[in-house]
């Protein structure tokens, strides 16, 4: 479709982030090079603009749950172009609070994890809980982003699962990269050996 875009080169090797103009192969991000963050590699298949940004509007807002099967497909299209599949070891993906998830009656992340878990033969490990909730990322600077969700992540009981483990890491949007970050602090502090972040779209 014309009004959805890939993410494609030049981007940060790391984090994914997409730049512009004429960069090294080598390119790393400044917040990157600045700080290295807590997962090992991140990507993300769209570019969050135009019908991309309006399908996961209504993907995660409006009830549009049927979408998880094609977004779940492009995810793993982006998956398997960037990473070694066969290395992941276990899928997990960002909780809500449980307050905000009654209230959606789901999470759109689970849903996108069990699309590209399934396609993985993986089932999605719930690593995951948020402590408390959060406002809205969206208008919030890179630093109160980081703020925001600074401590309110932890890891179940089912932490035995995580040691030396490879784990894929799922979100829907991945704007700063503060969310999954404070993610991956958590699950790298409970064992994990390695952390590689999948989103469906890049902010």
């Amino acid at each position: 479709m014309a009004n959805i875009r890939l993410v494609k080169p030049p981007y940060c090797l790391l984090c994914g982030d997409p730049a512009h103009g004429d960069l090294p192969k080598k390119y790393f991000c400044s917040g990157c090079t600045r700080k290295k963050p807590f997962f090992d590699c991140a990507r993300s298949a769209l570019i969050y603009s135009g019908l991309t940004k309006e399908m996961i509007l209504d993907f995660k807002y409006r009830g549009a749950i049927w979408l998880s099967s094609d977004m779940g497909q492009l995810m793993f299209a982006c998956l398997s172009a960037h990473f070694n599949v066969a290395n992941i070891e276990c899928v997990t993906y960002v909780p809500l609070f449980k307050t905000r998830e009654r209230e959606r009656t789901y999470n759109q992340s689970f849903l996108l994890a069990m699309e590209v878990a399934k396609r993985l033969n993986l089932r999605v490990n719930d690593f995951l809980m948020r402590l408390q909730a959060t406002v809205s990322q969206t208008y919030l600077t890179s630093s109160e982003r980081k703020n925001n969700v600074k401590g309110k992540f932890a890891i179940k009981n089912d932490r035995r699962n995580l040691e030396g483990r490879r784990v894929l890491l799922v979100d829907d949007v991945m704007t700063t990269g503060a969310t999954v970050n404070e993610c991956a602090r958590m699950l790298k502090q409970a064992g994990a050996q390695e952390v590689l972040v999948l989103t469906l779209a890049r902010g």
